[in-house]
């Protein structure tokens, strides 16, 4: 049975980042309809899932495959929620991402790239997926180095290799910088990876570059203003995570 309070609750937050977004979009010139909320359900019970479709969300986005995948099971396909991957996957569960998945945000390897490829072959797919790439520099996350703009040549021959994978379908780029409670300070990191984005698409014009997955609950704002097109917001829309 549904939790009415929580849904309206769900609504009124959901409705609330929607319109910051929008008021973002526009500071810069921007249309509010071009960026996508993602709304990150990482660790939520499936009652908060519930209540948040209720509440009028269709894009979820999950960190763990598994947990993921009991959840799209327990939601049942007629529901029509569309599912991001955007934590870390271990190639172990590549098949699971590759079948269950609309876009993967953290593809952060060519060795991994190849699995997808290979297990979205044989799904009859072709996976669309995010670049992530490590723009601060930290040893904890995970991605193609890039925090140093002068070694962005070294990254061309990988990319290469993962562009020829035929069921990978490329389709832009994604980061988690350092985490900072002052927003503005996350600006630098969203700006070096648009400026990222902008020079593969000059190197490897063949591909689709066109979306910016950056952005959490604490600075998706900033992350529009430097042309996020997807900004992954949890807990300022669904709560805190249960301890």
């Amino acid at each position: 049975m549904l939790d009415e309070t929580l849904v309206a609750a769900i609504r009124e937050r959901y409705l609330s980042v929607q319109a910051r977004i929008a008021t973002a979009a526009r500071a810069v010139g921007r249309e509010p309809g071009s960026v996508q909320l993602v709304v990150v359900t990482k660790s939520q019970p499936l009652p908060v899932l519930q209540a948040a479709l209720a509440a009028g969300v269709h894009v979820f986005g999950e960190n763990y495959p598994e947990e993921a995948v009991t959840k799209i099971q327990d939601l049942g396909a007629e529901n029509k929620v569309e599912w991001h991957m955007i934590g870390h996957v271990q190639s172990r569960k590549a098949r699971l991402v590759a079948e269950h998945f609309a876009l993967l945000h953290s593809l952060d390897s060519l060795k991994l790239a190849r699995r997808l490829d290979r297990f979205s072959a044989e799904t009859g797919r072709r996976l669309p997926v995010l670049l992530e790439f490590n723009v601060g520099g930290e040893e904890s996350k995970f991605g193609w180095p890039a925090r140093d703009v002068a070694r962005w040549a070294d990254l061309l021959p990988e990319i290469d290799q993962l562009l020829g994978l035929a069921h990978l379908d490329v389709r832009g780029v994604m980061t988690m910088p350092p985490f900072f409670t002052d927003a503005e300070l996350s600006r630098p990191y969203f700006r070096r990876l648009r400026q990222l984005r902008d020079y593969l698409s000059v190197q490897f014009p063949q591909a689709a570059w066109q979306e910016l997955s950056m952005g959490t609950s604490v600075d998706f704002q900033v992350a529009v203003q430097e042309g996020a097109t997807l900004v992954r917001v949890g807990q300022a829309i669904v709560g805190p995570r249960p301890a």
